[in-house]
């Protein structure tokens, strides 16, 4: 089987190529230098395969061809480049500490998929990207507070790592006496499966912490017959596999679509976690999808799927100490 870097190496880069690959008239893809390709579009294969051919409004295609609306001005209050204010806990190069007892450590600053909605499009990565003394400090950082029980690897995407060095800094935060999990924020196996490797799996599975990979899958066309097999494969190794979904404006709001989501995750070992309500992110207006109509469709998945099924929807406002819950009807 193919490797996972090489399938990373040939991406998409290119929106007409793209668009040429899925049968799509090549002139609905921006030009160079549009303003709005300084976030640049950035597709694997894999993913590409699972959208419809010809169809412009597929909802994996919708998440990450980029569009001129993106550099328009919202006419919704809010947005800005930093809407979580991560820029406040961002406390230390590759370190950012905002609840208690849980740090996020940015392990790798690339993705292996421009996501147009992403909350850290406009994040400094520059400037958080860990050499390997950098590195030792943030752990370093770890182990001088006791009170941190979980440490996040997070990024860009902490699977850029190749195996190697991914479980050189599992084993070293692993062997801090105070951490008691490590989780894994995660998108990288869901738009190129064969990241989830059996070197991967290892360093997951040999360890003393309880370790979580939280996927972040948006739609149930994004699922195929090998996540179901790699993803069974760490789920029995003992991994306890999470999602998250972001609600988004024609890609998943929708009550059937979500419904599908959670059964077919958890066919695969995978419990959805949270339904995040969009982030005010500068370029993301199009996404929105207002409390009312959010409210409207968590109660209706809630009509349709056991409890367990349900993710909790939440939004992340800057400064408070958790995710807070959307109020919803009881």
């Amino acid at each position: 089987m193919q490797d996972w870097r090489q399938i990373l190496a040939d991406s998409f880069r290119n929106g007409e190529r793209l668009l040429s690959y899925l049968d799509i008239p090549v002139d609905k893809a921006l030009k160079a230098g549009h303003p709005a390709l300084t976030f640049p579009l950035l597709v694997p294969r894999p993913f590409a395969d699972q959208m419809v051919r010809s169809d412009l409004n597929d909802p994996l295609l919708r998440q990450v061809l980029p569009i001129a609306s993106e550099t328009y001005a919202s006419d919704l209050p809010g947005y800005s480049i930093d809407p979580l204010g991560e820029r406040q806990t961002n406390i230390r190069p590759g370190i950012i500490h905002k609840y208690q007892g849980r740090v996020l450590m940015l392990a790798a600053t690339g993705c292996a998929v421009n996501c147009r909605y992403c909350f850290r499009r406009h994040f400094d990565y520059a400037d958080n990207r860990l050499s390997r003394e950098e590195r030792k400090s943030a752990l370093d950082y770890i182990r001088a507070d006791a009170s941190i029980s979980e440490v996040i690897l997070s990024g860009g995407d902490p699977l850029m790592l190749q195996d190697t060095a991914l479980a050189e800094l599992i084993e070293a935060i692993d062997e801090i006496s105070h951490v008691r999990r490590i989780r894994i924020h995660t998108r990288l196996p869901v738009v190129i499966p064969q990241r989830l490797t059996p070197e991967l799996q290892t360093a997951l599975s040999h360890t003393r912490t309880d370790n979580a990979m939280v996927l972040h899958v948006n739609h149930p066309n994004e699922l195929t017959a090998l996540h179901a097999e790699r993803l069974r494969e760490l789920r029995s190794s003992g991994v306890t596999l999470l999602n998250q979904s972001v609600l988004l404006k024609g890609v998943n709001d929708d009550i059937v679509i979500l419904a599908e989501l959670s059964e077919k995750l958890f066919t695969m070992g995978v419990l959805p976690y949270y339904l995040h309500l969009p982030d005010k992110v500068e370029g993301t207006q199009h996404y929105f999808v207002d409390d009312k109509d959010a409210t409207a469709l968590y109660l209706g998945i809630r009509e349709q799927l056991p409890g367990y099924l349900v993710p909790q929807l939440v939004r992340e406002v800057p400064g408070d100490p958790y995710k807070r819950p959307h109020p919803v009807l009881a």
